[in-house]
């Protein structure tokens, strides 16, 4: 059976899908990319904005529309918080809630009676994950969140924090690594509060995972700024511990995150940055800010803007606020209007361009190990543009040769150029070195 996996929305999600495909080969059954030719599809559906459960819908509609005979599971947050009608959408045959996911592989092999013999154990078959088309790989450590920021829905979808073994995160990093995977990025709902129910924490995790496993590159996903430990800082003076971290800020003003139900205030952020900063060079640090949140005066909006052009991010997610039913913001009063939403969103995109293209621009002249993808853009003259990227997560492009292959390699490369917000590079050494 051909089995294709979908997902919207964040990392975890994708750290699912891997878990999953594994599964499913395990039982003997095929990965494919192609949807149109899948016997069944799998979607990982998202809810953490209005839009976002809209979107939902719409992929799994077009999914069924574009390959009716196929058979159709939904899980996820969008699938979890609305099941009767996902279950109620033309095509689909399995919906497995956030609760069951562990199990989603096995319901659906049961429950569709798809169960067959597993052949892979005597046919070498393709790897999952290079069956989708990565190079690294989502490692799901943690799910739930103990908190309830009043703009997220998520958590109620998630549930209760659960962390998985330690042990568990060892092994199937080292199976990785042995599939030849080079780079992990560990993820979690709230990645933070890992081994809040195991007696241990996260600093923990990675001080094994360095430990016990050679896997090259290890990753952090979105990680709450609150719960950073004293010894947390320490762990990046191994390199293999990537130099850059997602820390959500949501608002640079006090007074909002106090509504938002946010435990970090902007000075203790920005303690975290210039700490961060100050021990690594070139340090890249990223976040996501809601604009227009309800009740953001005037005076709000230039108090977050203010901070956020003063700690100077290398990337910024911007998400502009929707009432989210279920959720305690969505019953706050003063609702900002779509236009001074939309005016405030366009104003903080040129804000954040020009600190994505300063801090690009902070790393032209430095040589990099970058981990080179495994897609390419062919281009005139026997040359292909192939891209990947540095530790501290700059998208870098790069020149070789139509003969010559450098996927899921780590090289040095010399950061020449900035090209529209991503940066051009040298690879340092000889063709020979960069032969298939």
């Amino acid at each position: 059976m051909k089995v294709h996996l979908k997902t919207l929305g964040c990392r975890l999600n994708e750290a699912e899908l891997e878990t999953w495909a594994q599964a499913f080969q395990k039982s003997g059954h095929q990965i494919t990319r192609q949807a149109q030719v899948a016997n069944l599809i799998v979607i990982n559906s998202c809810a953490v904005t209005q839009d976002a459960a809209r979107k939902s819908r719409q992929l799994i509609r077009r999914i069924h529309r574009d390959n009716p005979q196929a058979k159709l599971v939904v899980s996820g947050c969008y699938a979890t918080l609305n099941q009767d009608e996902a279950a109620s959408l033309l095509g689909v045959d399995l919906v497995v809630s956030n609760k069951d996911k562990d199990q989603l592989v096995e319901k659906t092999l049961t429950e569709l009676n798809m169960a067959v013999m597993p052949s892979m154990s005597t046919e070498p078959g393709e790897i999952s994950l290079f069956t989708r088309g990565r190079q690294r790989a989502f490692v799901k450590v943690q799910d739930g969140c103990r908190y309830r920021c009043t703009f997220c829905i998520v958590t109620v979808a998630r549930g209760e924090e659960v962390s998985r073994p330690v042990q568990a995160v060892i092994d199937e990093i080292n199976t990785l690594h042995q599939q030849g995977i080079t780079e992990v990025i560990l993820t979690g709902v709230h990645l933070g509060g890992y081994g809040s129910d195991l007696g241990n924490n996260l600093s923990t995790l990675i001080s094994t995972i360095l430990a016990e496993t050679t896997i090259p590159r290890l990753r952090l996903g979105s990680l709450e700024p609150w719960e950073l430990s004293d010894d947390f800082f320490a762990l990046f003076q191994n390199p293999r511990l990537m130099p850059h971290l997602h820390l959500p800020l949501q608002s640079g003003s006090d007074t909002v995150l106090r509504r938002m139900a946010r435990r970090c205030k902007t000075e203790e952020f920005a303690t975290i940055v210039n700490q961060l900063r100050a021990q690594i060079p070139h340090f890249n640090v990223t976040t996501d800010i809601i604009v227009g949140f309800p009740g953001e005066t005037e005076e709000e909006w230039q108090e977050s803007y203010n901070f956020i052009k003063k700690i100077g991010f290398g990337h910024v997610h911007i998400f502009t606020y929707s009432s989210r039913e279920g959720t305690k913001a969505a019953s706050l009063p003063n609702q900002l209007n779509g236009d001074i939403k939309k005016q405030r969103s366009q104003q903080l995109h040129i804000l954040a361009n020009d600190m994505k293209l300063q801090f690009c621009k902070d790393n032209l002249g430095y040589e990099f190990p970058v981990l080179w993808e495994g897609y390419n853009e062919p281009l005139e003259g026997g040359k292909q543009k192939v891209f990947g990227y540095t530790p501290n997560y700059l998208k870098v492009s790069s020149l070789i040769n139509n003969h010559e292959s450098v996927e899921n390699q780590t090289i040095s490369t010399r950061l020449i150029a900035v090209e529209e917000l991503s940066i051009f590079g040298e690879i340092i050494g000889s063709p020979l070195s960069l032969s298939s």
